[in-house]
């Protein structure tokens, strides 16, 4: 193998690898954050009604997995465009005018996010500037605080793609990207 192969190879696997994380990210993080919860959740039954004794963490742990889980799966849904949406003056449309229709509610939620994003920023720095501490796990309360503007980020992250992807459309003359429809 030469340098320029091994160059090129070595460049193709951060993009290979960078694809199945933004392919599959959300449904990773997804994945682990509802297996936490069922777990936690299964084992403090167990405990409390099989050993008559209950933990203090177990509701809190499942409490902030539930809270990062609501947020990435926010994000996910805005990359898929699966989120809630009452679209029927947006089909009666021609194509054109539903793919700046969608560039224009993109952009609207572009400038949610980024004024979410901001303004959850604030208390994970107060959080971490007066060392709050969670009740029953007694860790600091900004690891959990921290999924507010994560979320929002991802969401940032996302809206972008989607306007890429709906100018790159609007330009070849493709239809746009409808999404996926959780209910007909």
């Amino acid at each position: 193998m030469t340098a320029t192969e091994h160059a090129s190879s070595v460049q193709a696997a951060p993009r290979g690898w960078l694809a199945r994380v933004d392919r599959n990210g959300e449904r990773w993080l997804l994945l682990f954050f509802y297996a936490s919860i069922i777990s936690v959740i299964s084992i403090d039954v167990v405990r409390r009604f099989g050993l008559s004794y209950s933990s203090v963490w177990g509701e809190e742990v499942a409490r902030y997995a539930f809270i990062y889980l609501t947020w990435i799966a926010a994000a996910f849904a805005v990359r898929d465009r699966a989120h809630i949406r009452i679209d029927a003056l947006v089909q009666a449309l021609p194509a054109r005018g539903r793919a700046i229709s969608w560039l224009l509610s993109d952009f609207f939620t572009l400038v949610f996010a980024v004024i979410a994003l901001y303004l959850s920023i604030e208390p994970v720095i107060t959080s971490i500037k007066f060392g709050s501490v969670t009740p029953g796990l007694r860790v600091s309360q900004a690891w959990f605080l921290v999924a507010v503007p994560f979320g929002f980020s991802c969401i940032v992250l996302r809206v972008l793609q989607s306007m890429r992807r709906d100018i790159k459309d609007l330009k070849a003359g493709r239809p746009p990207f409808e999404g996926h429809k959780l209910f007909d």
